[in-house]
């Protein structure tokens, strides 16, 4: 049965939506997955929330928010049917992690800036790993340039870290120069890795999220380069047929183009 528009506007009738597609007269399609089978489209509908937030639109962010929830079900509905957990556990596991790592607002102790209740929440954290490496739990799905960042995060609040700014640009640019001398594939590779490594040490000390600047950058380019393509499209030329300088010519152009035009 169609649920109605006022079911559909509770949580509990998405949960009856679920369910109905899993149950036996479902969607043969959601009635065969699994746990492992949805793994990639909870990372997809993540990094879709995660665009739709960069671009600064409420209503896309809305969309694929609810996207998300979906996944989010769809695991809760799988393992509720195993007999693993239910949504009253999940529910219960985020609430009993945010009341015990928040004891200045639901006991008595003090955190009276942002600072301060990062530094508890990691206390609190590491006291969780129970004698366990500070790395321990960073997910290596992550990113490359957020892995990284995470990574010396952790590092650094477990008290292995540059002392100064300086330092950080200093072990950049030994990095670098190692890379200019790197003259086979494997050194190549790994003196790329260190350089971004040490370029994402770099960011967090300038409080620059690295993955979201470079991710910035990549959207600015193919903005760019597509603005490229056009103007060459209606010239009537082959991009890969012209001269280098007059591509940095038009590319300086369409750079200076408003945005607006």
């Amino acid at each position: 049965m169609r649920p109605t528009k006022r079911e559909m506007r509770t949580f509990n009738g998405l949960r009856k939506v679920v369910a109905t597609l899993r149950g036996p007269e479902g969607c043969p399609w959601d009635r065969v997955q699994t746990h492992q089978s949805l793994r990639p489209f909870l990372l997809e509908e993540a990094s879709e929330a995660l665009e739709a937030l960069d671009e600064g639109d409420p209503a896309h962010l809305c969309e694929e928010l609810g996207d998300l929830l979906l996944e989010v079900l769809l695991h809760v509905q799988i393992a509720e049917e195993a007999g693993e957990f239910g949504l009253e556990d999940v529910i219960y596991s985020v609430n009993d992690k945010l009341v015990r790592r928040h004891p200045h607002v639901f006991a008595d102790a003090k955190a009276e800036t942002p600072e301060a209740v990062v530094e508890q929440w990691e206390e609190l954290k590491g006291e969780e790993r129970h004698g366990q490496s500070a790395l321990t739990g960073i997910p290596g799905t992550l990113p490359s340039l957020a892995y990284a960042q995470a990574m010396q995060r952790r590092a650094h609040r477990a008290g292995f870290a540059w002392e100064r700014i300086e330092q950080a640009w200093e072990a950049l640019e030994e990095e670098l120069g190692e890379l200019r001398e790197a003259d086979t594939p494997e050194q190549r590779r790994e003196e790329v890795g260190d350089a971004l490594f040490a370029l994402a040490g770099l960011a967090g000390w300038l409080e620059v999220d690295a993955e979201g600047a470079l991710r910035s950058t990549c959207r600015g380019f193919r903005t760019l380069f597509q603005r490229l393509e056009a103007t060459v499209k209606e010239e009537g030329r082959e991009l890969r047929e012209m001269p280098t300088e007059e591509k940095l010519a038009l590319w300086q152009q369409v750079k200076e183009k408003p945005d607006h035009e």
